[in-house]
């Protein structure tokens, strides 16, 4: 560990990581008056009325009085909530769930097997991107789906007026099994090697660039492995670097909480809340939730720049210096400059992870080329392969 002189963490490191620290975080109890606009408390975690929330916000001192508390929870609350009656009319939430499920029936007719960040390949039934691929499909229902003022009310609390919207759609099938504890976008799909040389400053930023939400589209009594949250843990620093050891592991798995979720509800919870899709105990119950990641619009560069390019064109000098003794140090500062370094936003049909929680990013590619002193054509064929596979192909 790496201390400035006024005892802010500079880096973290797994020897950072203490459970009796953590412990001392997690096992703190929600005081409902810290909440008073919450219906009620379960588990440590809020409940919030759908119907009194956008009654609340039809006015524009209580929407801020609403979003404040939101803002609240996630910070140094418990870091998630529930909100029963996300949306009022369910005919809009059957209607979405006959597109998912359409979408589902062309993968399966296609022989597609989407991969999953953290089950098994095939476990369940997957759909990337399906917030373009309704759009597309059916432009009406997602007009009437994505017009929910709780979504719209949640999102502009936590990250602001300009959020972008992803979605996944998620059915865990009767017997799936349950994921491993996590974290989530963005340090949390990194391997904790690569976690470690962002400055603690990073982790404490990650978690607030994005908003994780899920909406169920089904009734989800426990038996059917809602999704498993442990209520303050997004607060504990060195979390990413945590989640994976096995003593973090083993206490997620003791202490967890599960809420039965109906048809409507919503969930919304900071990324760095350690959770886990829950095992589907069911003999009937196919699980599907629409797993949104609302992201912040300001995690952009200014200028837009051909990276493709500009890597294809600096190779062959990357190349000749090599050849004439340059360091590695040299040249991975010059690919730094040239060349993408994050895997994300992607095609995730086109474009999964195979080895990791990402798909190899465009830096990445140049640096095995440059390895392995591959020509420049040949490198030039993969970073067009690679930007081909980003692509959405939706339409």
């Amino acid at each position: 560990m790496s201390v400035t002189a006024g005892g802010t963490r500079t880096w973290l490191s797994e020897s950072d990581c203490d459970l009796d620290a953590f412990r001392a975080l997690v096992e703190h109890v929600t005081d409902r008056r810290d909440y008073p606009l919450a219906d009620s408390v379960d588990r440590n975690v809020p409940f919030y009325d759908g119907d009194r929330l956008r009654s609340l916000a039809a006015n524009p001192e209580r929407r801020r009085e609403v979003q404040a508390e939101m803002v609240r929870t996630f910070t140094d609350g418990p870091g998630i909530v529930v909100i029963e009656r996300a949306f009022a009319d369910l005919e809009v939430v059957d209607r979405a769930t006959e597109v998912f499920n359409a979408l589902i029936a062309d993968q399966r007719a296609a022989g597609a097997t989407a991969g999953d960040h953290f089950a098994k390949p095939g476990a369940n039934d997957r759909v990337w991107n399906a917030l373009e691929k309704m759009a597309v499909r059916a432009p009406e229902a997602f007009a009437d789906y994505y017009a929910n003022e709780i979504i719209a009310l949640v999102s502009t609390a936590w990250l602001g007026p300009a959020y972008q919207i992803t979605s996944q759609i998620n059915v865990v099938n009767p017997g799936g099994a349950a994921q491993t504890a996590h974290r989530d976008y963005h340090l949390g799909f990194l391997s904790t090697e690569v976690a470690a040389q962002y400055p603690a400053h990073v982790h404490r930023l990650s978690r607030v660039l994005t908003l994780q939400g899920a909406v169920a589209h089904c009734d989800m009594p426990v038996e059917s492995g809602p999704t498993m949250y442990l209520p303050y843990s997004q607060e504990y620093e060195a979390g990413y670097l945590a989640f994976r050891r096995p003593e973090f592991s083993a206490y997620f798995d003791a202490h967890f909480v599960q809420m039965p979720l109906a048809k409507g509800d919503a969930v919304f919870f900071d990324p760095a809340l350690f959770h886990a899709a829950g095992h589907n105990r069911s003999a009937n119950i196919k699980r599907m939730a629409n797993l949104l990641q609302i992201s912040s619009a300001f995690g952009r560069a200014m200028e837009a720049v051909d990276r493709e390019r500009m890597a294809s064109a600096v190779f062959p000098v990357l190349l000749k210096r090599k050849a004439q003794g340059a360091g590695e140090a040299w040249l991975a500062n010059v690919v730094a400059a040239c060349a993408e370094g994050y895997a994300f936003p992607t095609n995730l049909d086109l474009d999964p992870p195979v080895h990791g929680l990402a798909p190899p990013s465009q830096a990445e590619t140049v640096r095995r080329a440059l390895r392995e002193d591959g020509s420049p054509d040949a490198l030039r064929r993969q970073l067009r392969e690679g930007a081909e596979r980003r692509e959405s192909h939706s339409r």
